[in-house]
Order: structure tokens, then sequence, then C-alpha cells
């Protein structure tokens, strides 16, 4: 018996020693996996953001919009009657004045009846004259002559109304302006309401351009304004605001401006996008930040302030602002953050109070306070 206990006690060693080493193992492993989760937990806790500084900018005194150009007079020609073309007399593209004729219909009937209601109404006239004198002596009764007078005023009038349709005929320049493309030919039948040419007057020329309701307590009749064309990136034009509208747009609550424009070469042309700055006053320095770095909330506007702790590691803090004016992609901040602070510009969907974050600027949003505008009107 002796010797099988002391056979056995070797075995069971053995069998606890590996039991203690393969414990081991497992429980290293265990440990192994769960530092493991814990790091990717943290690291997936650490969002990615850019960020910006609040700096002190200096902004110009100016409504700035964009805005479309439109002649001061223009018209399609037409024609109120419908004929054939006898002549044409304009040049496409040449400037004309008021009253030059630019296209003759055929008239030859209408002309043919015009004359046919002179001879009537020259003879009423006679018979008139004549019986007036009858009547005077009593050879004829004031019945008779009141047909006469009847007689001739009427053919009077179809003189009258027959000179205007032969007029009608001849198409002239209703004001001074420059002719466009020729769409008629010689020989043609114009039907009424076709288009003949467009005259349009380029000197001076309106721009209409739309400001928000809080800025236009700036603007006033006779205010100088200047606007530029991307068709001439480097030419300025200038001119004075000559009406506002006297009510708001109720659902985007813009007022809509129209300013006269010189343009002595004519080379601003009706429909052309143009920008509109209105320089209303001396310079102000606002505290700015990128707009995209603040939410817009129905509770309140919020920005996220980035925070260094003493392992340097970076979290942010949720602060509510008090945004002002807005200029190009920059906004000011009128209080809830101070000169130098750094906040989150982008990423902030993910973010609450005390998030981790990691800094990458090398894309960021535009902070430009005068961006290209677009060419929308």
């Amino acid at each position: 018996m002796e010797v099988e206990r002391s056979n056995k006690r070797p075995m069971i060693i053995m069998l606890i020693g590996v039991s203690i080493l393969f414990l081991g193992i497992f429980g290293y492993k265990f440990y192994d996996g769960m530092r493991g989760m814990q790091q990717m937990q943290h690291q997936s806790q650490v969002v990615t953001v850019s960020t910006a500084k609040a700096v002190m900018t200096t902004w110009p005194s100016e409504v700035i919009a964009v805005g479309s150009l439109r002649t001061v007079l223009g018209v399609d020609i037409t024609t109120e009657l419908a004929g054939m073309i006898k002549t044409i007399y304009f040049k496409p593209g040449t400037m004309v004045k008021e009253g030059d004729v630019l296209v003759q219909l055929n008239a030859d009937a209408e002309n043919g009846q015009l004359e046919s209601y002179k001879a009537d109404a020259a003879l009423a006239k006679i018979t008139y004259t004549r019986n007036q004198a009858q009547y005077a002596v009593k050879a004829i009764s004031k019945q008779t002559l009141d047909n006469n007078e009847y007689n001739f005023r009427s053919l009077e009038g179809k003189v009258i109304e027959q000179t205007a349709t032969v007029a009608k005929k001849t198409l002239k320049a209703p004001f001074s302006g420059r002719l466009g493309i020729n769409y008629v030919n010689p020989g043609q039948y114009l039907n009424v309401g076709d288009k003949v040419v467009t005259l349009q007057t380029l000197d001076p020329i309106f721009v209409d351009f739309l400001v928000p309701q809080q800025m236009i307590s700036q603007l006033k009749i006779d205010q100088e304004i200047t606007i530029s064309s991307d068709a001439y990136p480097k030419k300025i034009f200038k001119g004075k605001i000559s009406t506002i509208e006297p009510k708001a747009d109720q659902n985007t609550r813009n007022v809509k401006v129209e300013a006269t424009i010189e343009n002595p070469e004519n080379l601003l042309l009706p429909g052309m996008f143009a920008e509109v700055n209105v320089d209303t006053g001396d310079p102000k320095r606002y505290l700015t930040l990128p707009q995209s770095a603040i939410s817009f909330n129905p509770y309140g506007d919020v920005v996220f302030l980035v925070k260094e702790g003493k392992d340097k590691k970076l979290t942010v803090s949720q602060s509510f602002v008090v945004a002002g004016e807005k200029r190009g992609d920059q906004v000011a901040i009128l209080d809830g953050v101070k000169e130098g602070e750094t906040v989150v510009s982008s990423g902030q969907v993910k973010l609450k109070n005390n998030s981790a974050i990691k800094v990458n600027n090398k894309v960021v949003p535009s902070d430009n306070p005068h961006p290209d505008l677009p060419n929308e009107y």
C-alpha cells in the first residue's frame, strides 16, 4: 500500500503543476484580451475634429449682395396688325433713335381705303358748308343741316381711324437704344405679336438686389453703390440707389432694392449677374468664428471649447454663445467665447461634454468674410 501511495504522489504533483500552468496561460490571454478591448474602446471614444481660434476681425461697414441687371427701357418690337414685310430699314446691333423707322409692312390696301375716306370726308365738308349758308336764309331745315354735320364728322372719324391703321403698318423705335438680332426677312408674313427685334437702352441700366430686413435701415435713396461683374473682373461700375421696395417678402423677409448704374460704354447688359457693394460707414471690429463652428439649435447656439488637461489630452466643453451679424463664412460672436479660445470648427456631431478629441487641421472649413458669391438672384 505504501508503494502504491509513493507512486501516485509524483503523478498528483505533475497534474497540479500542469493545471497551474494552463490556468496561468489562460489567465494571461484573458487579461491581454481585456486590456486590448479597453484600449480599443478608449480609442473609439476619441473623436477627430478640426479647430479654429476666436480672433478679432475688421469688417468694413458695407452691405454686400448679389443682383441682376435690368434695362431701364427694353422691349421686343412686334406688330399690332398682321401683314407682309415690305422693307426692313434697320441693321442688327446698331443704335437707333426714338421714331426711327424699323420695318414697313405692305399697306397698299389700307392706303387706298384711307384715300377713299378722305374723298368722302371732303365732299361731306363741302355739302355741310354749303347747307350752312342755305340754312341761314331758311332754305333748308335744321334737321337736314344736322344730318350733314353728322355725316361730315363721321367721315372725319373714319379718316382718323384709317390713318392710325396705316401708321401701324410702319414699325418705329419707341425709344432710343440698341437693337439686337433680326428675326424677320422681307416678304415674310408677320403675325400679330411675332418678334421682330429686341430694343434695349443700356445707359443707364438698373441693378436689382435683395437685402435682409435687418440691413434695410442702412440704405437710403441716392446712396452711392458700386457693382462688379465676372465679365469684367477688374472694372468697377458706380451708381446710386433709386428705389427701395416699400414692403418685405413674407417668406424670406428680404427687401428688394433698385439702383441705377452708369454704363456709358454699354458694357453691362440686361440679365447679367452682378455683385453689389454698398458702403455704409466706418469699419468695425468683431470677435469672429467660422459659421461652421456654431451649432444653431432652437434652445440656443452652441460651440465646443477645446480644453487641454494636465496629461496633455484634449477634451471639449459645451458653451452657449450669442451670435451676431454674419459676413461670408464668418459670424460675429457677441458673448460666450473669448478672444484666443479654440473651438471645434467641424466634427461636432459626435461630441458631448468632456468628449476626448484629436485635432486634424489638414482640411478646415472656409473662414472667408468675402467669399465668391453664387451666380444667382
